[in-house]
């Protein structure tokens, strides 16, 4: 499994895609932050970074699709798949290399992020004036969101041999699971009930790691989504190799 995880993780670097992808994220977030003037922090007054962890989720939806849409899409493409499958590995192996190495470029691409948190930390006043513990709660939300969308990333190009459509794809599972479910939940008819189905989603679990409180109920949430959504994606791929 390290070895793929290694020869992805080398295909990506080797290649423009993701070079393009996060100079996007990053410039995106760039100017949210620091020039829109909505959004950023200089004419917010206020040291926070919830720019970044408001919005930043909304930029990934984009970001971690455009990542994973080649996994398995260009395997079925190129005529590849079968060769892959008859390396001495499993196909739950064969999706946690693929895996992986997607969740790898995400993390890659967020650490630059935190020189918006030394600027902002430079900028309070006092010096450091700002919300460290609730900043390490958002940036371990985020990191989670960032697995949890990578998984259905990986399940979308499972589905299909094209780039494009996988993409396409993966940004509506992201957004159907991130605002899909929370907006549902708002609507009136569901009564009382609406709270719990409202717990189902992303945002009530990513606004409650956003505050710096890190439940093991909220972590618990994205380790098991993602695991389900990456069984699931070993279910497809294993009905499709017959």
């Amino acid at each position: 499994m390290f070895s793929l995880f290694r020869k992805e993780v080398a295909s990506y670097l080797n290649s423009l895609i993701a070079y393009v992808v996060i100079a996007v994220f990053l410039t995106g977030i760039g100017l949210l932050m620091w020039v829109f003037p909505q959004t950023n922090v200089l004419d917010y007054g206020y040291a926070d970074m919830q720019t970044l962890f408001g919005l930043g989720p909304y930029v990934l939806m984009f970001l971690i699709p455009a990542i994973t849409m080649r996994l398995f899409a260009e395997e079925k493409k190129s005529g590849t798949m079968e060769l892959l499958f008859t390396r001495p590995l499993s196909d739950m192996q064969i999706i946690l290399g693929k895996y992986f190495s997607a969740l790898f470029l995400v993390i890659f691409a967020l650490i630059p992020t935190l020189i918006y948190y030394y600027s902002v930390y430079q900028l309070g006043n006092p010096m450091g004036n700002l919300d460290s513990a609730g900043i390490m709660g958002s940036y371990v939300g985020l990191f989670l969101l960032g697995a949890l969308f990578s998984a259905l990333g990986v399940l979308a190009s499972a589905l299909t041999e094209n780039q494009i459509v996988a993409f396409i794809l993966g940004t509506f599972l992201c957004f159907l699971f991130y605002d899909g479910i929370d907006s549902l939940a708002a609507l009136d008819l569901w009564g009382s009930a609406g709270y719990q189905l409202k717990k189902l989603g992303i945002v009530y679990h990513y606004n409650a790691l956003s505050r710096g409180l890190l439940d093991s109920r909220d972590i618990i949430y994205f380790i098991s989504t993602s695991a389900a959504v990456l069984l699931l994606t070993k279910l497809i791929i294993g009905i499709r190799k017959w």
